[in-house]
């Protein structure tokens, strides 16, 4: 994990290889662990890890150290003569390492790991050994943060590693704790690197590594990384944060510390047992704050932090405040009814005091504080069995192995074709920094990154599958798959009958999810784009081939209504298109002309009010008759040509076929048919609906248009 070890002997860093392995014999642990410490040492354990045991039992007082001593041992022992490019030797950056895993709470396997974690890799210790000696799950650990030899991958040693070591993390999120804690150490250390390298590495864990640190819920680790990378990467706008802080606290009174003392003393009247702490912000949190706000007030620079000891004296505390001082309503959310997706749990809010200072506030009971700082470390052995008092108190533990982002993660980095592909869509997928949930109709849920579309619903849910899609519903309302999602809605993913359906290139515009992007991509590379033909969407009517023979197509037919004025002209009226056995009603119109209306049609109000004559009418022994049908679909390639197929093989006639331009993404057909008897309408109809892309077909029934 480290390029700082370097031997005495040899000027350049090591690079352990199979070949220099097998050159050596293999170190006998037993001996080793013996010949150091000698029959006096007992079950003492070295001083040089006293400060890690210190802390590890302040969080699992009962916990065993004996795996501990012996990592240790083979860590100094197998690291002796290594040193750092600082000058110090290199067992101190496995210790430093160990440490921090240790003050956040970590138990004695991800810690026993921890120390050992770059011995494959930095020397003669075999994973086998380490195998034999601490067990599967330690060896597990220290196989996924062990990287991958440049020898064998070349410039794809990195992004592979990485692929690696997300994939083992999948299966174990302690290896991803390790790693970071690995990181914050090389990165506190990194002044004694060129800076060129040191940017590098710092662009890595900016991109990488701290949204990794922010979606395992590690906050502690994520805002020290924020600031060390921030020191490197802007030094000047880091050199006038630290100026704004130091004047800040250079100033007399402390605003914030007056509100946390008037805000002790509305819990203690209220009978409310809290702790009531400052909680300064870190310099990242204090840049941003200062580009949001412009200039910074005093208690601005910091947080009120209110602990207790149960979910519901949280919201008592909240109602204090708030009553006691003037809330900042915009600024209440509620992260213990609703937690983020990385574990997190508090309430925020803000309150303000007469002379115009706001507070920020955060309320938390101590087991959340815990979880806040530490994020899955806090959790302990995750895959542990839960003990009486967790299955009594939760039922079941929550398994934090796979949260959805790791999962989409997961899914989609084994689509990526090569390392450079893989390497920047993991950073394009990290910069996504909230997570959404969407319901399916079966009551399932889909995990999206804030941003997604139906698309990426799509792809989620169904893989290459989607292909096929053609629209969705979401909170039962159709929608394009262009539609972006919010938290908590319900999407229902409409599917083609022809799972061979293509992607529409539009879909890209749409995507945010890795999975749905590459899933796209790959196809449209394997299917080249072909000259288009002519659109099938113009406005003027088209004349279709499939017309039956022998069907009127060329003029108008006689309507098969029969009505009590004699020598009129009967026609059928446009805007609802009555068939038998519809209810109708006539009107006599200029030309001695009378149209036939269905009762229900909105223009019969019209024609009334217009003073038009009813005329009585009845339908005729004639089994023909002409109808107007309307086709709501999701535009796609040769849709007009499945329709009108359908159309002729129901023997039914078109009269005319118009097609309205598409409106995002949907498109809207309107048919003049000829049918051979009335009792052809549903079943025309129901074929018509059956068709990949169509979802709505209606009888035509729009403002009457009266004509003579």
């Amino acid at each position: 994990m480290s390029a700082e070890a370097t031997n005495p002997a040899t000027p350049g860093p090591i690079t352990p290889g199979a070949q220099r392995r097998r050159g050596r014999p293999r170190i006998d642990l037993r001996r080793i662990g013996a010949a150091l410490l000698g029959p006096a040492a007992g079950n003492r354990l070295p001083d040089a890890i006293g400060h890690v045991v210190e802390a590890h039992r302040a969080h699992h007082p009962e916990a065993p150290l004996e795996p501990l001593h012996r990592a240790y041992v083979l860590a100094e022992s197998s690291h002796r003569g290594q040193m750092r490019k600082s000058g110090e030797p290199y067992i101190t950056h496995p210790l430093a390492v160990t440490l921090i895993l240790a003050e956040l709470g970590a138990e004695t396997t991800t810690l026993t790991a921890s120390l050992l974690h770059d011995t494959v890799e930095d020397t003669e210790v075999t994973l086998d050994q380490v195998r034999a000696e601490f067990g599967e799950e330690v060896a597990y650990l220290v196989d996924g943060v062990t990287k991958l030899e440049k020898v064998d991958y070349g410039a794809a040693a990195e992004p592979e590693t990485f692929r690696k070591m997300l994939v083992a993390t999948g299966n174990d999120v302690r290896v991803m704790s390790i790693k970071l804690a690995d990181r914050l150490h090389n990165m506190r250390t990194l002044g004694v690197m060129r800076p060129e390298k040191q940017a590098r590495i710092a662009k890595v864990t900016g991109d990488v590594l701290i949204p990794l640190a922010e979606r395992l819920g590690v906050q502690a680790l994520k805002t020290e990384l924020e600031d060390l990378v921030f020191a490197i990467l802007h030094p000047d706008e880091c050199a006038e944060t630290r100026e704004l802080i130091a004047a800040n606290g250079a100033r007399g009174a402390d605003p914030l510390a007056e509100i946390a003392e008037d805000a002790r003393v509305v819990l203690k009247d209220a009978g409310i047992t809290a702790e009531v702490l400052i909680r300064p912000r870190h310099f990242v949190s204090v840049h941003r704050a200062r580009r949001k706000r412009g200039t910074l007030r005093g208690a601005d620079f910091g947080r009120l932090l209110v602990l207790v000891g149960e979910d519901a004296d949280c919201y008592g505390v909240l109602g204090e405040l708030h009553t006691c001082f003037t809330p900042v309503v915009s600024e209440f959310k509620d992260f213990i009814a609703v937690p983020k997706f990385n574990l997190y749990q508090s309430l925020h809010t803000a309150v303000s005091r007469g002379d115009g200072e706001v507070a920020e506030v955060l309320i938390r009971t101590h087991q959340m504080h815990k979880v806040a700082e530490a994020g899955v470390v806090a959790l302990g052995n995750p895959y542990a069995p839960p003990s009486e008092e967790q299955a009594d108190s939760d039922g079941e533990r929550a398994d934090p192995t796979r949260p959805g982002w790791l999962s989409r993660l997961l899914d989609w980095q084994e689509a990526a074709p090569d390392a450079d592909t893989f390497w920047s869509t993991l950073r394009e997928d990290l910069a996504q920094d909230r997570e959404i949930t969407v319901f399916r109709p079966d009551g399932g849920t889909l995990g999206l990154p804030a941003g997604a579309s139906c698309v990426d619903a799509a792809y989620a849910q169904y893989g290459e599958d989607a292909h096929a899609c053609i629209g969705a519903r979401v909170n039962g309302r159709l929608a394009t798959l262009s539609t972006v999602l919010s938290d908590g809605d319900t999407v229902q993913l409409l599917m083609g009958q022809d799972l061979a359906s293509e992607p529409s290139r539009d879909w890209l515009d749409h995507a945010r999810t890795p999975a749905a992007r590459i899933a796209i991509r790959r196809w449209l590379t394997t299917h080249p784009a072909t000259p288009e033909p002519e659109p099938e969407d113009s406005r003027a009517p088209e004349s279709v081939p499939r017309t039956p023979q022998g069907a009127r197509a060329g003029r108008p037919a006689e309507a098969n209504a029969v009505v009590d004025q004699p020598d009129a002209t009967v026609r059928l009226a446009g805007c609802c298109t009555p068939v038998p056995p519809d209810a109708v009603t006539a009107f006599a119109v200029r030309g001695g002309v009378v149209t036939v209306h269905r009762a229900e049609c909105h223009g019969v109000a019209r024609m009334k009010s217009a003073g038009r004559a009813e005329v009585g009418v009845r339908w005729g022994d004639t089994a023909e008759c002409r109808v107007s049908l309307i086709a709501e679909s999701f535009s796609r390639p040769h849709l007009l040509a499945d329709l009108t197929e359908a159309i002729a093989l129901e023997s039914v006639a078109v009269i005319s076929a118009t097609v309205e331009p598409p409106t995002q993404g949907r498109v809207r057909h309107t048919y003049t048919l000829q049918l051979p008897d009335a009792t052809t309408l549903p079943v025309l109809m129901r074929a018509m609906r059956n068709i990949a892309g169509v979802y709505d077909v209606s009888r035509a029934q729009h403002s009457a248009q009266t004509t003579s």
